[in-house]
């Protein structure tokens, strides 16, 4: 017998410690090499850990939900091991249960998957991965499905299916199954999920800025005319020769960087009694994922084409929706851009994403009746709002840079003579 260890993935220096997630293997079956074990949830990224061998899964060490540490030991594999007859039975118990996975929608690959809280209980009461039908999002088993299982022993319903009460939920609320021992809530039903490792460090940063900084927000409203008379001007040419549409973003960008050579100090950050003013512009782009806001970094946008940007933001989109975004990707930063306009947001006061002292908040743009050369108009307006570090950036330099951002989107072409 050749034994081989799985260990935990050495971590970021940040990062002390990560949740085991779900295995994707049980004790006996069969891997490949490289094949993916099990993710690894930290307080940034989920990481994949892939088999360092082919064999047989000898041993589970760390069950799902265990947290872990880098180097850790998780799981053996015996190289020279022949998979059990036991194992491949799993699967016909498992097409028996509610069909959860054919229920998800589009795309819920996450389907069966338990969520951490769950995961250690289903461990801890030695119930098999796949047992219990999910009935959070994307059909993820909650604590409460497990609670419910382990209280009924029947099979539950399947992610979307009526839930058998005596009266039907008024709104469509969560259909969960209540504790063991609660109060009957009737129509009224709550769910208690633990917060993610992710969604509790972003809680905590957040926390973080607003305590530690001296938050204010500036606003302007930018004519959006010419960046929209500008794209499709040239749309069908760009994605011809680049593979990949004009967005709005890359003049966002443009424009914060044309902003930030102007007045550095919006670029820079506190260090303890120390002004850092960097001389590179790594701008962080916020990004909604399943499991909770993610920033990475655009590196050197100044060095940046248009192309470069839009490919680089749509391969961060792709990532953060995989959940396989690096935490190298995500590290640094000297300026941030938050685009609430996608999701429709009118006006906001975007938060600072330390240690940075300064982040654009870009909304929706819409029709407006606004006033040139004393008559009424309608322009296309977009409002935005740059919340800054008063400790170190004063309302002269905040205001003027965010008047360079709008000087640069209203006409475009101060971006190709930097003026």
């Amino acid at each position: 017998m050749a034994i081989v260890d799985v260990k935990v993935p050495q971590l970021s220096e940040s990062v002390a410690e990560a949740t085991l997630l779900q295995w994707k293997k049980k004790p006996g079956e069969q891997v490949a090499l490289d094949e993916i074990l099990i993710e690894i949830e930290t307080d940034k990224v989920v990481l994949e850990v892939p088999a360092p061998a082919a064999g047989v899964l000898a041993e589970i060490v760390q069950g799902d939900g265990a947290t872990v540490t880098a180097d850790q030991l998780i799981a053996k594999i015996d190289t020279e091991g022949k998979a059990s007859a036991a194992a491949p039975a799993a699967a016909p118990a498992q097409a028996a249960a509610p069909a959860a996975a054919a229920a998800a929608p589009a795309g819920g690959s996450k389907a069966g998957v338990a969520m951490p809280a769950a995961a250690k209980m289903m461990a801890d009461n030695n119930m098999a991965a796949g047992s219990v039908p999910g009935t959070g999002r994307d059909g993820r088993v909650t604590k409460g499905d497990v609670i419910g299982s382990l209280a009924g022993g029947a099979a539950r319903p399947a992610a979307g299916s009526p839930v058998p009460v005596s009266t039907a939920p008024k709104a469509a609320l969560p259909q969960v199954a209540a504790p063991v021992g609660a109060p009957d809530l009737g129509d009224r039903p709550e769910q208690r999920v633990p917060m993610t490792r992710l969604r509790a460090r972003v809680a905590e940063r957040l926390l973080q800025s607003q305590s530690t900084n001296a938050i204010l927000t500036t606003f302007n409203e930018v004519n959006m005319a010419p960046v929209m008379e500008m794209r499709k001007r040239f749309q069908e040419k760009f994605e011809k020769e680049h593979g990949v549409k004009i967005g709005f973003m890359s003049f966002f960008v443009k424009a914060a960087v044309h902003a930030l050579k102007k007045y550095p100090v919006l670029n820079a950050s506190v260090d303890g009694n120390d002004i850092v003013y960097h001389g590179y512009f790594d701008i962080g782009i916020a990004v909604g994922s399943p499991r909770g806001l993610v920033v990475p970094i655009l590196r050197n946008a100044d060095q940046m084409s248009f192309a470069d940007i839009e490919k680089k933001i749509a391969e961060f989109g792709q990532k953060a929706r995989d959940g396989k975004l690096g935490i190298d990707e995500m590290t640094g930063g000297t300026f941030s851009i938050s685009n609430g306009g996608v999701f429709g947001s009118m006006l906001s006061t975007p938060i600072i994403n330390p240690p940075q002292s300064a982040i654009l908040g870009v909304h929706a743009t819409k029709d407006r009746a606004v006033v040139e050369n004393g008559q009424v108009v309608i322009r296309p307006i977009n409002y935005l709002a740059m919340s800054y570090d008063h400790r170190i950036i004063d309302g002269r330099e905040a205001v003027l840079g965010l008047v360079a951002m709008k000087e640069a989107l209203e006409d475009p072409a101060r971006l190709l003579f930097d003026i």
